[in-house]
């Protein structure tokens, strides 16, 4: 019987049967590799049953954000064993927890981290420990005194000495409050063009700029007697701190007053005086030699935010500039610094006014100072003549802030005393940085009672 007359019946019986032999044999070896698997998987899970310390169930704990960070340190005090082979994945899911944590503003965080990126190099001590130095014959006793009278000379040709200043102090133990007494004036220099001075006294307890005090205008005198007295309420202990401040002024109705000089008294209480009665000094009242230049006036404007730690100086105009071209004109431009702890955070520049001496900028400039450090900082102004192609010249300085004597500090003051609000002042140009009068060692802060070691004099940094 031959192959063709096989019916098609059986032929796709045949099929059917071998397709489902095949089938069987590929589930049968298929249910036993999941068998096997699942039988892996039981016992990896009940190794973790003893302890509870699966990484599943770790990671249900773990991810409770409203967990505390010191209720994670008690939860799983019981969890951590160095000797366990999961204790690097529990540091992980630990390291997954959430806790709140107070935030600061970026842009405080960029002025910490320049301040904190520049290093001190005069803290630093160097020495030489393997360096053998030969014995130096005795050359005598080092005399202190031929090493200050250079200092004291350099001091006389930054001030000149106006006139004399009589004064009073008086501390009453029980009340805590210190009594300062303005007695009179000697010798002023005459502001008017009668000859004659108006004047009258600012008194400051520094750094405290709260409170204040003002005198009577006298009239027409160069030798002007006030006999006024005011309380500053302090403890004993924190007038080593503290320093008395006497600003006089030349009034005048029509403009602006003249500050005709400045008394700094750094040691408020000598060695040996407990000042239990009321004791007379008199101190000679200091004015910058370097309002002699005649290199003009320029007008600036200051406002602090303290909730936001925003400092705004806007240049708003200069006028009576010195000519430094061959045309009889300048170009000029200002540059602002923002100066802390003796070290340069951030300077910014105006544009440039062509050809002309009275330059009308309206340019605000925006620093952010915290106010924590509101205390520290101080802004370096200079007017720079730009040059094409040779470099630029210093046509005049000014400085703002705490430890400036003069009409710096005032306007300082007077910006923080009037938070939100812009102040407004001229300054009269400088050829070099006004120095600074505060004692050394000792007080709060950083900049109160240290010497400035950048931008000293108007010669540097004209880019």
């Amino acid at each position: 019987m031959s192959l063709d007359c096989i019916p098609t019946v059986y032929v796709i019986l045949a099929s059917g049967i071998s397709l489902t032999l095949v089938s069987a044999v590929i589930g049968y070896i298929t249910l036993i590799i999941c068998r096997s698997r699942q039988k892996r998987t039981v016992a990896w899970k009940k190794t973790y049953q003893r302890d509870d310390s699966s990484p599943e169930s770790m990671l249900d704990h773990n991810l409770k954000i409203s967990r505390s960070t010191p209720e994670l340190a008690l939860e799983n005090a019981g969890l951590e064993s160095p000797n366990t082979r999961y204790s690097k994945a529990k540091s992980f899911f630990k390291s997954l927890r959430q806790s709140t944590m107070p935030t600061v503003s970026q842009r405080h965080q960029i002025f910490h981290r320049q301040l904190s990126h520049q290093i001190d190099l005069s803290r630093i001590e160097f020495s030489v420990q393997s360096a053998k130095h030969n014995e130096q014959p005795s050359l005598g006793v080092i005399k202190p005194e031929l090493y200050k009278q250079e200092s004291i000379e350099s001091m006389k040709s930054e001030h000149a000495v106006c006139g004399q200043l009589t004064y009073s102090l008086q501390y009453d133990y029980e009340l805590e409050q210190i009594t300062v007494g303005i007695i009179q004036a000697d010798n002023l220099p005459p502001k008017d063009f009668s000859g004659t001075s108006d004047p009258y006294i600012k008194t400051y307890l520094l750094p405290d700029r709260r409170q204040k005090f003002q005198s009577k205008v006298h009239r027409k005198t160069l030798n002007p007697k006030f006999h006024e007295k005011y309380l500053f309420s302090v403890p004993f202990a924190e007038l080593g701190d503290r320093f008395l401040q006497f600003n006089i002024y030349d009034f005048d109705r029509f403009s602006r007053h003249d500050l005709i000089g400045t008394v700094s008294v750094p040691d408020i209480v000598p060695e040996g005086c407990r000042l239990t009665t009321e004791t007379f000094f008199v101190r000679d009242i200091l004015t910058s030699n370097q309002e002699k230049f005649d290199l003009g006036e320029l007008m600036i404007t200051l406002c602090y935010l303290p909730t936001a730690g925003r400092l705004t100086i806007t240049i708003v105009k200069a006028r009576n500039l010195k000519a430094m071209d061959i045309t009889g004109s300048s170009d000029p431009f200002v540059k602002v610094t923002l100066v802390c702890q003796n070290k340069r955070i951030k300077k910014k520049k105006t544009s440039v006014k062509k050809t002309t001496l009275n330059p009308v900028y309206n340019e605000a400039m925006v620093f952010d100072v915290p106010q924590e450090n509101v205390d520290d900082v101080e802004l370096i102004i200079k007017i720079i003549d730009y040059d094409r192609i040779g470099r630029n010249e210093i046509m005049g300085c000014a400085a703002i802030g705490p430890r400036y004597v003069g009409t710096g500090r005032d306007h300082w003051y007077e910006m923080l005393e009037n938070a939100r609000k812009p102040v407004a002042q001229w300054y009269t140009l400088q050829e070099h940085i006004p120095c600074t009068e505060y004692k050394s060692g000792g007080g709060k802060g950083c900049f109160r009672y240290r010497q400035a070691t950048t931008d000293s004099t108007c010669s540097e940094d004209t880019q």
